[in-house]
């Protein structure tokens, strides 16, 4: 390696590792006890100082201590003793070097075992295990349940009363019905679904084991989009809250750490699915999906620049735009490619321009932010941004703030642990990052900001109780107005239907029963409609 060149972490880990092993083998320890005798009696040789004299101990006072004896007392000579007839320097010397050859060679001597190999097991990514006969339980109230069924199948339509004999909350049915084979047949034997749950309990020990186990594709240990059932929108929820490494696979200690279990068995005590705000909200979808229309001019379910650029009356920032459709926050080549982002594209975005207090709109954020992608915001980057803010707000006759100015401002309000450079780190720990953001990027927000004071605004974000969030806030707003425009067009109805398009006419059947109906079952008739394409290629890049 060239003088003067730092390792990086991954590879200063690894040789860590090597020399933690290389320190621990017994030829290592003997050579360097030698070494520190060296230093303690300079001038000796290794093999007199390892030769203790017949009176320094006595035998087995070593062993006691877990090292290995040397040598018996009574071959140990004093130097400068006769040891035979034959006397001189060269007998003394052939006596001496002998010895020495004795003593390492008992020295390379395996080690007993350390006492920190007995530690017992303490990681277990699949779940702590439990005992065998919890599991015998559970199999055996399964094959009573199973016993009730005609001809011991159930069908997707008993998979509930299944679920709750498995100890799952109901709206598992899905996925342990198509598990199990039942996609294919239309019903599951006995059998079949005795021998993969019982499977699924020795090898998973929690929900988030089992969950994942039943989702994810054959030698696969992370979950995918295509993995999870039907509905295009909540799948975009559930991986921009649970997916927290961006990676578009959903690990099980991901899916541990989230609340989207505790949500999916809230489902079948909650009546109102309106009130699971955070996966499961038709309010949410019925906003998001109207928003995403009213930019598709053209209906194509592909939205290009000028379109976004046109959301919330084009109080998003032209080079903000752009960035976004970089690849900055999307994944794969197709929007640099062909200029367009999906539906689901559109979800991230929302979600992110409407709440920036979240830890993944902070990410999306700074990520757009980053210009050179090296981890921080530096001066220039934000100048960068603030310029255009500044040609706006002349064109609307206010006068803008000078960015050194501006500067002071932003660097008080995020206190970063550097000088000179604002990281993610920094803005995570600011509790304003969402005026932070808008004041670079969003004219409209950052004018708001303009006339509340900055006590006002701090007070709101350190509310404590249930507070509804910014996101929450803008969809309840929004449903309302979308409700009333509704209802204000009914009265001029002739008679005649209107002519509706096919996304909405798939919406319009989904408006009523999406409630009552299960979110993990076999894909109903929405699933033809291709909302959004997700191909994993070869060229596909993940965000920069």
């Amino acid at each position: 390696m060239p003088p003067g060149k730092v390792l990086q972490p991954v590879l200063k880990m690894k040789v860590d590792e090597l020399f933690l092993r290389w320190l621990s083998e017994s030829s290592t320890q003997a050579l360097l006890r030698d070494c520190l005798q060296r230093i303690k009696v300079p001038g000796r040789s290794p093999g007199a100082l390892l030769a203790p004299a017949a009176p320094a101990c006595k035998p087995g006072v070593l062993d006691g201590l877990g090292v290995p004896s040397l040598a018996p007392a009574s071959t140990a000579l004093p130097l400068g003793a006769a040891s035979s007839p034959r006397s001189g320097p060269h007998a003394r010397g052939t006596r001496r070097s002998t010895g020495t050859r004795a003593v390492q060679a008992k020295k390379e001597q395996p080690l007993p075992p350390a006492a920190s190999q007995n530690i017992p097991a303490f990681y277990f990514p699949r779940g702590r295990p439990t005992d065998t006969l919890h599991v015998d339980a559970v199999i055996s109230k399964i094959e009573h349940t199973f016993a009730q069924f005609p001809h011991e199948r159930a069908t997707m339509d008993d998979m509930g009363r299944v679920a709750k004999a498995c100890g799952c909350p109901l709206y598992w049915k899905g996925p342990l019905f198509c598990s199990a084979g039942g996609e294919r047949t239309g019903s599951v034997s006995v059998h079949k679904f005795v021998a993969m749950w019982r499977k699924i309990l020795h090898n998973c020990h929690d929900d988030a084991a089992k969950f994942l186990h039943l989702l994810m594709n054959p030698g696969c240990n992370y979950l995918v989009q295509e993995d999870f059932v039907p509905f295009l929108q909540v799948i975009q929820r559930i991986f921009y809250t649970v997916n927290r490494s961006w990676s578009g696979r959903i690990t099980c200690a991901e899916l541990r750490r989230s609340t989207f279990l505790q949500n999916v068995a809230l489902l079948e005590e909650e009546a109102d699915i309106n009130q699971l705000t955070e996966y499961f909200s038709y309010e949410h979808f019925y906003v998001i999906y109207c928003k995403f229309w009213e930019l598709d001019t053209d209906h194509d379910l592909l939205i290009d620049s000028q379109d976004l650029a046109r959301h919330n009356d084009h109080a998003v920032s032209t080079k903000m735009i752009e960035r976004i459709f970089s690849g900055a926050v999307t994944r794969g080549r197709k929007v640099q490619k062909e200029g367009k982002i999906s539906y689901a594209d559109f979800v991230w975005f929302l979600l992110s321009e409407e709440d920036k207090r979240t830890p993944t709109s902070i990410e999306y954020w700074f990520r757009c932010m980053d210009l050179d992608g090296d981890g921080a915001l530096s001066m220039f980057e934000l100048e960068y941004f603030y310029e255009e803010q500044c040609r706006r707000l002349d064109s609307m006759a206010i006068e803008a703030l000078p960015f050194e100015d501006c500067l002071c401002q932003m660097l008080d309000l995020v206190k970063p642990q550097n000088d000179g450079k604002i990281t993610l780190r920094d803005l995570k720990r600011c509790k304003l990052a969402n005026v932070f953001f808008d004041t670079f990027f969003n004219i409209e927000k950052y004018l708001d900001h303009e006339q509340k004071e900055q006590v006002s605004l701090l007070r709101d974000s350190e509310s404590e109780g249930p507070e509804l969030s910014d996101w929450e806030k803008y969809a309840a707003e929004e449903y309302d107005i979308l409700v009333a425009e509704e209802a204000a067009a009914e009265p001029w109805e002739d008679g005649y239907e209107a002519e509706l398009s096919p996304v909405e006419q798939k919406l319009s059947s989904l408006r009523s029963p999406l409630a009552q109906r299960p979110f993990f079952e076999a894909p109903s008739a929405l699933g033809a409609v291709d909302l959004y394409e997700y191909a994993c290629e070869d060229d596909d890049l993940p965000p920069s």
